[in-house]
């Protein structure tokens, strides 16, 4: 087991971007993230062991920033899949605020900071 840094050192996360070009509730939206935060993780314990034992340790830091529209977010997801990153698109089912199919966010990570602000840098918090 390699040693981590301190909390204020930390080195791993996981990412989601919110679409900013849908109207949903901020319940709605936590529940989205929530769901793309869980699946992402999910993916890591299967795929990537260490780095998920790794970012379970440091306190499982979490970022939600926003995007422009459904482009911004397959752009983003295609630079990060080339990268080598888990990454999950959450499509809603459409029975409460959105028409079925609707993608509402994007999960990226766990992974180390510096490999997911090569592609989510830019980005503002949402």
């Amino acid at each position: 087991m390699r040693k981590l840094p301190n909390q204020k050192g930390m080195e791993f996360k996981l990412v989601v971007a919110v679409r900013k070009d849908i109207k949903i509730s901020p319940g709605k939206m936590a529940a989205q993230v929530a769901h793309a935060a869980v699946s992402c993780a999910m993916k890591a314990r299967g795929s990537k062991k260490e780095l998920y034992s790794d970012w379970m340790r440091e306190g499982q830091r979490k970022v939600v920033l926003k995007v422009e529209d459904l482009a911004e977010l397959e752009q983003i997801e295609r630079f990060a899949a080339a990268a080598g990153l888990i990454t999950d698109k959450i499509t809603d089912a459409g029975l409460t605020e959105v028409p079925p199919g609707t993608i509402t966010c994007l999960g990226i990570g766990p992974a180390k900071e510096a490999d997911i602000d090569r592609i989510t840098g830019h980005l503002k918090l949402a």
